[in-house]
């Protein structure tokens, strides 16, 4: 698949750089990722934001974030999941928040792009720690809403 310089019709930031996918060795991803941050880390304000686009069907592991995590959906349809809770249905315009410390993942529908900004706050607090990833079964046992 070739890579788009954009979501298809929606997203508003470039995609970046492959995270996953075709033969690149990442162990975080399902399927095919981009990446691309627009603020850096840094010792003043330790909160990253990065531009994140999944292609359809592409997620990421379960992880967890010691400072938590907010998504802001830019484009298409996708899923978030904390563990313990069911499935969320993403929308453009959607707001998640995933408090320190929780299990959770997020990617695309099986049909359709997926892109929304991750800003992860107190990163000083610790990287994200990447754990098992997603099963094919459990992915396709999610309603398709």
């Amino acid at each position: 698949m070739n890579k788009p310089d954009r979501l298809p019709a929606t997203s508003i930031f470039p995609m970046g750089e492959k995270i996953a996918g075709d033969g690149i060795a990442n162990n975080h991803f399902t399927g095919t990722a981009w990446l691309r941050m627009l603020v850096p880390d840094d010792s003043t304000f330790h909160c990253p934001v990065g531009n994140v686009t999944f292609e359809p069907g592409a997620r990421n592991n379960w992880h967890k974030h010691p400072g938590g995590q907010i998504l802001l959906v830019t484009g298409g349809r996708g899923y978030s999941r904390d563990e313990g809770k069911k499935v969320r249905v993403l929308h453009e315009g959607d707001v998640v928040k995933v408090a320190p410390g929780v299990k959770h993942w997020h990617g695309a529908a099986p049909d359709s792009w997926f892109s929304h900004i991750a800003i992860m706050p107190d990163s000083e607090k610790g990287d994200a720690e990447w754990l098992e990833p997603v099963t094919d079964e459990e992915y396709r046992a999610i309603p398709k809403k």
